[in-house]
């Protein structure tokens, strides 16, 4: 009975929040804060699963005008765990193929977001570019997953180049995101599902890499995210 009511609440709020969202990209298409407001009316929908979400660290970019933002990506849940740390004029990266998705494609392309293609690495390596320039001329933020997929509780997937191939283009820093392990913890007939904690961690510069030590700073990231998994995997609430 729970899991039923849960599932028509949570599809009421998320038709309110796709047509909210449609409305305000149909008047500002594409604009850079589209993905803030949009991130937190989903993330609004949380409790509606009986998951509580803390995310801190919010201090560490106040002052960032532009920054690569790379977070570990677990299941379809993200879509309303992880916006609460989206910052202002953050957009996120996803492959192309996401825009035939009905509804969600279309208002995530709308909002602003970008699309890769990453089966053609021509298009990706020029899109890539695209991205840099929008960076820098727009003072603009980019979300991206490494891992390139969810892990659905395998643990950090190995990450892929493309972010920190942006960061480095761009100049400006990674700033790692660090979600605590939540696959399988949330029962929609289970009044409390417990909490996920997300810390958002100092910025990483990148002025001190050279193109060939790419694969430096992704091993240095991806360690700094996963230790911080573990810490937080030891407090974070689960039922």
């Amino acid at each position: 009975m729970l899991k039923l009511l849960r599932i028509i609440l949570l599809t009421l709020a998320l038709i309110v929040a796709f047509i909210l969202g449609t409305v305000l990209c149909v008047l500002r298409p594409r604009h850079p804060d589209n993905v803030y407001v949009l991130g937190r009316l989903f993330n609004k929908a949380c409790p509606l699963v009986g998951l509580k979400v803390r995310v801190r660290g919010h201090e560490h970019v106040q002052q960032l005008k532009s920054a690569v933002y790379i977070a570990n990506h677990q299941s379809n849940w993200d879509i309303i765990a992880l916006p609460g740390a989206v910052m202002p004029r953050t957009v996120a990266i996803g492959k192309s193929s996401l825009f035939w998705i009905p509804l969600f494609g279309q208002l995530f392309w709308l909002s602003g977001n970008l699309l890769i293609n990453r089966e053609n690495k021509a298009k990706a390596a020029s899109t890539i570019g695209k991205v840099v320039d929008k960076i820098r001329q727009r003072n603009m933020s980019i979300w991206m997953f490494p891992e390139g997929t969810r892990s659905k509780g395998k643990g950090l997937l190995p990450f892929k180049t493309g972010a920190f191939h942006i960061a480095l283009q761009a100049q400006v820093p990674i700033v790692p995101i660090a979600c605590s392990s939540y696959f399988g913890q949330i029962d929609l007939n289970r009044w409390d599902n417990g909490e996920l904690l997300i810390e958002i961690m100092p910025p990483i510069a990148v002025d001190g890499y050279e193109p060939k030590q790419i694969r430096d700073l992704l091993k240095h990231s991806r360690q700094l995210i996963a230790e911080r998994i573990a810490e937080l995997d030891k407090i974070a609430y689960r039922p």
